[in-house]
């Protein structure tokens, strides 16, 4: 798609429109063109360029409508965004146009008291629709782990995982996305009601084949968050260990493992360093005694710190995920990551990565369960070298039988599996015919 400059008859058109807010200034279209892409040294180089030609903030799904018929009427990118915390570029406009800002349909729909099943506008903050919950006695499944200030239709458009993947896996499996409403890209665009398998399609699509505006979702009952470190001398022990921590019979939330590098490095939240590779767990209370016993039997320290915090922004969960990244580039921005999910036996496979790489490779585990197995997924930092030493890392995960998900794209298949999802496509084709929704990302479009 070649990059078109705004008619004057389309922006006379957007501030027509009854509840549209409309953002002109260089600087709002730099701030609301980007996300936290420059966690790639590739992606910054590739996408810093990339700005809005104009932002639009609807108060209602009926200014949805009415500026996807205009976007479509005139041929013009419409790019949507939610809270702007997603590291892929996911929201930033490739070839201009409009960046259309979700931020103002927040409203909690309904909660259904007998299934916990929760109906929300993609708008809303994570952190506001948890906080809400909590108090029915209910709880998200799945956050990111930049859950107090993103959105709930952003992360399932462009998120996967995050915490609670150790017990309910991703937001792909079926049974967390149970509906969706989307607004179609069309002559006269539609508000459609999608039950759950026609939403899968929407599910991880980056905003590229439909304008999500309000989310049915599963909820959990509500846990007491317990949170515990283990601190382990050696990096076998502290694998062992998370591997029989996450196959217990015990409820957890989370439970992650970083190497003793990191641990010095990153806020003392979980405790002092002390020269040892440390797990970070969320158990619930009657789990305590187990996690303590498997942690005693192998040698390690056994921390247990109470119950969670929310309000604090100081707990377990602000240290892992891409959080990890977070603190780390914070110290030095030559920092960068990688994504996998590592083959079984994974302590041989990471010990051959750590001998060829050594303190450029730095150990980040995340315990998850994928399709319905405990696994390993690995989030390791790494630093910069340039762009060939990075390709020849991945090329030597890949050889040691890690799937890789790159988090060095921009398209929505190159950073899963590499491979086209016919269904994601065949939902463009149906809701955005011109393919004007966030050009350039999904490419099996393309």
């Amino acid at each position: 798609m070649n990059k078109k400059l705004l008619p004057l008859d389309l922006i006379k058109e957007l501030r027509s429109i009854a509840g549209l807010k409309v953002f002109n200034l260089s600087s709002d279209r730099e701030r609301f063109s980007r996300d936290f892409f420059d966690y790639s040294p590739v992606l910054k180089k590739q996408l810093q360029g990339c700005c809005a030609d104009l932002v639009v903030r609807p108060d209602s799904v009926e200014s949805v409508l009415s500026v996807a018929g205009s976007c479509h009427r005139y041929g013009i990118p419409l790019t949507i965004r939610g809270a702007g915390t997603g590291n892929y570029g996911q929201c930033v406009p490739l070839f201009g146009g409009i960046v259309m800002l979700m931020g103002a349909l927040r409203q909690i729909r309904d909660l259904d008291p007998g299934n916990g099943q929760v109906t929300v506008e993609s708008g809303c903050l994570m952190g506001d629709l948890e906080k809400y919950l909590i108090s029915q006695g209910r709880q998200l499944r799945l956050l990111p782990s930049t859950w107090r200030s993103a959105s709930i239709g952003g992360f399932v458009a462009g998120g996967s995982g995050g915490i609670g993947s150790v017990k309910w896996g991703f937001l792909r499996d079926p049974g967390h996305l149970l509906g969706l409403e989307v607004v179609t890209v069309e002559e006269k665009p539609q508000k459609l009601q999608l039950d759950a398998k026609a939403a899968e399609a929407l599910n991880h699509a980056y905003g590229t084949n439909g304008i999500i505006t309000a989310l049915t979702l599963a909820t959990s009952q509500s846990v007491a968050w317990q949170e515990v470190t283990i601190d382990c001398e050696t990096w076998s022990i502290a694998v062992n260990l998370i591997n029989s921590c996450a196959r217990a019979a015990v409820d957890l939330q989370l439970c992650s493992l970083l190497e003793e590098k990191i641990i010095e490095k990153i806020p003392h939240w979980s405790g002092p360093p002390i020269a040892q590779h440390r797990l970070l767990i969320l158990v619930a209370p009657d789990g305590i005694s187990t996690i303590e016993r498997l942690a005693k039997s192998v040698g390690a320290l056994f921390n247990l710190l109470g119950p969670e915090n929310y309000r604090t922004g100081s707990g377990l969960r602000e240290l892992t995920w891409n959080h990890t990244t977070l603190h780390m580039r914070a110290l030095d921005a030559d920092w960068t990551y990688l994504q996998m999910l590592l083959p079984q036996p994974e302590l041989e496979a990471m010990n051959t990565l750590k001998k060829k790489w050594g303190d450029d490779l730095l150990w980040h585990l995340e315990a998850v369960r994928q399709q319905g197995v405990q696994r390993l997924a690995a989030l390791p930092i790494v630093r910069w070298r340039g762009i060939d030493s990075l390709k020849k890392l991945m090329s030597d995960c890949r050889e040691i039988g890690a799937v890789l998900f790159n988090p060095h794209v921009f398209t929505v298949e190159d950073g899963g599996l590499g491979v086209v999802d016919v269904d994601q496509v065949e939902m463009k084709r149906r809701f955005d015919p011109q393919g004007i929704l966030n050009p350039g990302k999904l490419k099996g479009w393309l």
